[in-house]
């Protein structure tokens, strides 16, 4: 038995793991009734979300004109989702997790469904665009921490880095197949694609609600002991600086996230400058889409048979050396292979983070310190474009993107010295958390 979910984990143990990594992959998952309903669910709700992100942009670009006003819309649901992460992290080791997810995922329905009428009404603004972008970030925010301690309820801790792989490889369903279903849908009409998402959005509330297993944080019934939700949050950010490795990674996660997508901002705008049509500069998004799930279906392989630390570190470094092409060679062919190379690795490596990660938490304490986790890895998202404009302005495009390779460098450098990462074994000689008092370095 898992002593954490209180479930069968099948005849697997450690030691089998790490010499038959391939009896715990997705075959086993795909005999877990919960966690397929929800990676349905939420696969479905990925797609829905990949094609309204495609349509908000272009919406707001015909009402308005306005690149400004535009960019606004696109930053609102990030801002939402940021300031709801940490509070809902919290809320998330107090009540049934079910709960929050379908009040998450019934909250994005409604939301939703006031775009498609105002539409069909002819009364759709910007400043409603901005609203519904923002709240549905407030409810993505609120569903994250719950549905992190939701997978880690219904699978095994063996078969947690292929359930986490699995997610990766919906992500990238969703971007490969988001922007296409979205232009479709949009040359139907405007409000086309927010329909989309609000069926999507049902969708998953309704096979949330199929998920049989108990998703309280303590399932068996012992009593929380009592403490205020701002301490709760508290110690999501003890825990994560308490941990070598995960202190490490809370510095060197929003770097890189700030790097990388500064890289992907640049070469879409080096590409858009130069005159491509659209759809040879939307080829990047396809490879990166395809190679993102070859590469989720490869991570179980690789998680099991790398140590962790250096499948980081292997990750970290996957971007610095496609940027040399990706500077001489100005074209989409080029732009798409090189980025689809610097992705391959990257399911794998946060694949392995996550399940590292989880592993070193109590079920109780998943929702606050997954918020925690999430909060601090997304915090420089939004500098990403002002970064890659403004090399791009001042700079040709060349240089701007050598330029870009030094703080990847420098970035990739972080896990790599530290030897709290570099340590990390493979998932079969993880140690598990020792029991401790709620809010603890567990």
């Amino acid at each position: 038995m898992d002593p954490e979910s209180g479930r069968s984990t099948g005849p697997a143990i450690a030691d089998e793991a790490a010499t038959q990594p391939a009896r715990i992959g997705y075959r086993s998952l795909a005999r877990n009734h919960d966690f397929t309903v929800l990676w349905i669910g939420q696969t479905i709700s990925g797609l829905g979300s990949a094609i309204s992100s495609f349509a908000f942009p272009l919406v707001g670009y015909a009402l308005t004109s306005s690149a400004l006003i535009t960019s606004i819309v696109g930053t609102a649901h990030l801002v939402g989702m940021l300031v709801v992460m940490l509070p809902a992290g919290a809320l998330a080791d107090r009540v049934d997790r079910r709960l929050v997810m379908r009040v998450s995922a019934g909250a994005g329905a409604v939301l939703y469904a006031t775009v498609v009428a105002a539409g069909i009404a002819g009364w759709l603004t910007v400043p409603h665009l901005i609203a519904v972008a923002l709240l549905t970030g407030a409810t993505e925010g609120l569903f994250r921490p719950a549905e992190t301690g939701a997978v880690r309820t219904v699978v095994s801790t063996e078969e947690l880095p292929t359930a986490l792989s699995q997610n990766q490889a919906r992500q990238h369903i969703a971007s490969l197949l988001g922007a296409p279903v979205g232009g479709l849908l949009l040359a139907v009409t405007r409000w086309m694609p927010f329909a989309a998402d609000a069926v999507s959005y049902a969708i998953s509330w309704l096979l949330l609600g199929r998920i049989r297993t108990n998703l309280t944080p303590r399932p068996d019934g012992a009593p929380r002991p009592r403490q205020s939700a701002l301490a709760d949050v508290i110690s999501g950010w003890r825990f994560q600086f308490g941990h070598p490795m995960l202190r490490v990674l809370a510095i060197w996660a929003p770097l890189t996230n700030l790097v990388v997508n500064a890289v992907f901002f640049a070469a879409n705008l080096r590409l858009i400058s130069a005159g491509f049509p659209p759809w040879q500069i939307g080829l990047i998004e396809t490879s990166v889409g395809v190679i993102g799930i070859l590469g989720a279906l490869c991570a179980p392989w690789l998680i099991q048979r790398i140590p962790t630390g250096l499948l980081v570190i292997m990750s970290a470094w996957a971007f610095v050396p496609i940027l040399l092409p990706m500077a001489l060679w100005n074209t989409p062919w080029i732009v798409a292979a090189a980025l689809a190379i610097g992705i391959f690795l990257n399911p794998a490596g946060n694949a392995a983070i996550s399940s590292y990660a989880q592993t070193q938490m109590r079920q109780d304490q998943l929702g606050r310190f997954s918020a925690t986790m999430g909060f601090t890895s997304m915090s420089l998202m939004p500098l990403a474009p002002i970064l890659a404009g403004g090399l791009l302005s001042v700079l040709t495009g060349t240089v701007a993107m050598l330029i870009l390779a030094l703080p990847c460098g420098l970035v990739a450098l972080i896990p790599t010295i530290a030897r709290a990462v570099r340590t990390v074994p493979r998932p079969a000689e993880w140690e598990s958390p020792q029991p401790a008092t709620d809010g603890a370095h567990a």
